[in-house]
């Protein structure tokens, strides 16, 4: 896009050209109301009120593309008065309870009424019983409902569900005289208001994935969380800025807590917001915040135990829900005392990012998630987005909603959801394991043949062939025929070109790739039609493909798609912090003969969860940073506090000798990728052109490229044998989404209803699912969201049997059997 320059009040602009002007407005810190504008989606155009004045036209900021050397004027006396008009509509009938609203404080009507200084009301219409309903996790009063469409258009454009529309209020019709006597802004807005509601998209109940995003955007008290309904005023909660910590999308988020109640003083945390026009937060960061390890004390046997346990032990088993602090200190205990660092997920993730590097000679992958909602072509492969990372799903989903893209997405299982986000959405449902084929087939059509190397050329055309097929055709012919003139009764010969369906042999490209991937036989024609003035491509790959057999090949892959094609590159980590301990810790494949255990099992435990052998703080009662998918160093605060020993009490036993925990923050920059930056100096926020400015970007540098590194041919899998998946349901994550009040998911084998009817199972009916690494005995739980023959099995709960079927591989072959 080509730079251009605007006058904004006087004030020059720099923008990209097509920029909205609201944009352009906010990021130059000039204020233009707007009710209804979600920075990051596509205008709805319902409140108006963004009014202003380009080159002498009043235009609606939001949906007025600038151009270069435009002059806009923000207010004039005729905006003023349309402005206030619609003020005053808005206020018509709305209830007077903001005493006990609980957006009553934050409510941007009360903010643009006071602002606007809206001291009397104009018009009136007989007002409409609406009832309140019930959606589950949220709570819809359609009496103060203005609707804006924010819930509607965030919904759509950024979570994917579309899940709610706009529905008839049918309320009685305005005055006629009004149309003649009032502003035409206002009273079109108000007879749009006066006609629509909010319901669900399916007209019975609430059809979505919880993720609660319609709460944020909420201007008034319409949309608010149903746990957290009349429990207190805004005004009373005390933000306390932090990051999500369920995935490794490391989303802001402000944890907002008072007292518990007038007889117990201790902090509670009463609910979760976000800034929504900045960053989007799935439901398990919104409901799942209440996994604090309360209740504890300093327990100093406990602690002398423990101490007594690490001049034990010779392995430290942990998980990576932890800080970058935390796993700095285990690592320098590694250093200092030699113990084995037991972390298979991260190890798998490290390893996985370390053959990348030998190919792509770049310490990290080059896309992050701004960019993925940039694109307008996108590629998934190995990761089942809709649970795994929510923060890459609503990428996926804003790139075809709003820049008008498309996407490929490659996974053995099917999912509705996915198919739904667009019709520019083709997925391709191939066998287990077959990830790499997919990744061949990007080098086939998308690599500059030029940049690969002589074997891979080869190798790619090895599955082309030329073959024969029938197409039909529509031609013109010419034919010939006699007819009577009307009017001089004379025979004439007319000639016409008539349409006519012939068929012929055609010689094509055959491309077995295809036929590997079992991809859809148009593929290629909807792929053309797809790409079509595309000019933003990403790639996200997920952790299906780090413990697979071929994981070393698939890492390569990945590096030679970054480096050939148009592709920038997202390897998603798979927890919290995995990309942060896979950096700052030397893991080890096995552990030894006696194990401390971190968050897992261990001859010694220690325990955020409070089921351990010493207590330690959850992640919402720490400081310190995690590194999250973005590649991004973001800070966190604690939430609660925590009167127990930390590990950090542990290691200053040990020898460490630091008086906090974030006074190891500095210290990450031993490790290159990382800076000696203090935690108290970390920014922790947005900035209004939507930049990113918390904590700090990882260094980003070249590393030695394996000039003997080589791509290795693939074998296409074909066992029949039947598969299960470990995945979680959406919102669950690990054992602290679980421990959340709001968070209830059931333990079973989740199943499309195909595979149900193959197995002759009903809900609830129980099987045995088996394999040579352990069983499970559990019930059928039907997904109606998922089709194919593969059912998944949780992860929430390290305590179900279901994942000792598992060896670090996300697939299984098992027997399922009904008990």
């Amino acid at each position: 896009m080509n730079e251009i320059t605007v006058t904004i009040d006087g004030k020059e602009c720099k923008a990209q050209e097509g920029e909205y002007i609201l944009n352009i407005a906010r990021a130059n810190d000039i204020f233009i109301p707007a009710l209804c504008y979600l920075t990051r989606c596509s205008p709805t155009l319902a409140c108006r009120v963004c009014l202003v004045e380009a080159d002498g036209k009043q235009v609606y900021s939001c949906n007025a593309k600038a151009k270069d050397g435009m002059s806009i004027t923000t207010s004039t006396p005729n905006i003023e008065k349309e402005r206030r008009s619609i003020m005053e509509v808005y206020d018509v009938n709305h209830p007077l309870e903001c005493g006990v609203c609980d957006q009553s404080g934050e409510c941007e009507l009360q903010n643009y009424t006071m602002d606007m200084k809206v001291d009397n009301q104009s018009y009136a219409v007989r007002d409409t019983h609406r009832v309140a309903q019930d959606w589950g996790l949220i709570h819809y009063d359609p009496a103060l409902c203005i609707v804006c469409e924010k819930c509607v258009t965030t919904c759509k454009d950024m979570i994917g569900d579309t899940a709610l529309k706009t529905v008839p209020r049918g309320g009685d019709a305005l005055d006629a005289d009004y149309k003649t006597q009032m502003p035409k802004d206002a009273y079109a807005m108000w007879n749009k208001l006066n006609k629509s509601l909010i319901g669900p998209a399916n007209g019975e109940s609430l059809d979505c994935t919880n993720c609660g995003e319609c709460i944020a955007v909420c201007p008034v008290g319409a949309l608010v969380s149903s746990d957290f309904q009349y429990k207190t005023n805004a005004w009373e909660l005390t933000k306390i800025p932090a990051t999500c910590t369920h995935c490794s999308a490391g989303c802001n988020l402000n944890y907002e807590v008072k007292h518990t109640s007038i007889e117990n003083p201790d902090k509670k945390i009463y609910r979760v917001t976000n800034e929504s026009h900045y960053q989007t937060l799935c439901g398990a960061g919104r409901f799942g915040y209440d996994f604090e390890n309360s209740g504890v004390s300093k327990n100093k046997e406990a602690f002398d135990k423990a101490i007594e346990a690490f001049k034990k032990a010779d392995t430290i088993s942990f998980n990576s829900i932890i800080t970058n602090e935390e796993a700095l200190i285990l690592q320098k205990l590694k250093d200092k005392y030699g113990y084995k660092l037991v972390n298979e997920e991260a190890r798998q993730y490290q390893r996985f990012l370390k053959n990348y590097q030998s190919v792509s000679g770049k310490n990290l992958y080059s896309a992050n998630l701004d960019e993925l909602h940039k694109s307008d072509f996108v590629v998934s492969i190995g990761s089942a987005i809709k649970s795994d990372n929510p923060g890459v799903r609503y990428g996926f989903n804003n790139a075809q909603k709003v820049n008008k893209g498309a996407a490929l997405y490659f996974h053995p299982i099917k999912d509705s959801v996915i198919d739904q986000l667009s019709k520019n959405i083709m997925s391709i449902t191939h066998k287990v394991g077959d990830e790499e084929i997919a990744l061949y087939l990007l080098l086939d059509l998308f690599a500059n043949k030029d940049e690969l190397d002589k074997e891979t050329v080869d190798y790619l055309a090895k599955f082309h062939q030329t073959k024969k097929v029938t197409v039909e055709e529509t031609i013109k012919e010419k034919v010939v025929t006699k007819e009577v003139d009307k009017t001089t009764g004379e025979e004439k010969e007319v000639t016409k070109m008539v349409p006519k369906k012939v068929k012929k042999q055609v010689d094509v490209d055959d491309n077995k790739l295809l036929s590997f991937l079992n991809a859809p036989e148009n593929f290629m024609e909807q792929l053309e039609k797809f790409l079509k003035k595309k000019e933003r491509f990403t790639l996200v790959v997920g952790e299906d493909l780090y413990a697979h057999k071929n994981a070393t090949n698939l890492a390569k892959l990945v590096a030679v798609v970054e480096k050939t094609t148009p592709f920038n590159v997202i390897i998603t980590p798979s927890q919290t912090n995995t990309l942060g301990v896979s950096l700052l810790c030397n893991l080890d494949a096995k552990g030894g003969d006696y194990t401390i255990g971190y968050n897992t099992a261990g001859d010694f435990v220690l325990s955020a969860l409070g089921n351990g052998d010493l207590d330690m703080p959850a992640l919402n009662q720490q400081e310190g940073t995690l590194t999250s998918i973005d590649k991004r160093v973001v800070p966190t605060n604690a939430a609660l506090s925590y009167d127990g020993y930390e590990l950090n009490d542990i290691a200053n036993a040990l020898g460490l000798n630091e008086e906090y925990i974030i006074n190891y923050t500095p210290l990450l920059a031993d490790n290159e990728n990382y800076q000696a930056k203090r935690f108290d100096d970390l920014p922790n926020e947005f900035l209004n052109d939507m930049s990113d400015n918390r904590g700090y970007v990882l260094n980003h540098f070249a590393v030695d490229i394996d000039e003997k590194s080589k791509l290795a041919d693939f074998k296409a899998r074909r066992g029949s044998r039947q598969q299960v998946y470990s995945c979680d349901p959406v919102l669950q994550f690990n054992q602290f989404t679980n421990k959340a009040h709001q968070i209830n998911d059931e333990l079973g084998l989740y199943v499309s209803v195909e595979l149900a009817e193959k197995l002759g199972c009903q809900e609830g009916e129980q099987v045995l699912v088996s394999n040579g690494s352990g069983s499970v005995e559990t019930k059928i739980i039907i997904d109606d969201k998922i089709g194919g023959d593969i059912g998944y099995l949780p992860r929430f709960d390290p305590t179900f049997d279901g994942v000792s079927l598992f060896n670090g591989y996300r697939f299984s072959q098992v027997k399922i059997e009904k008990v």
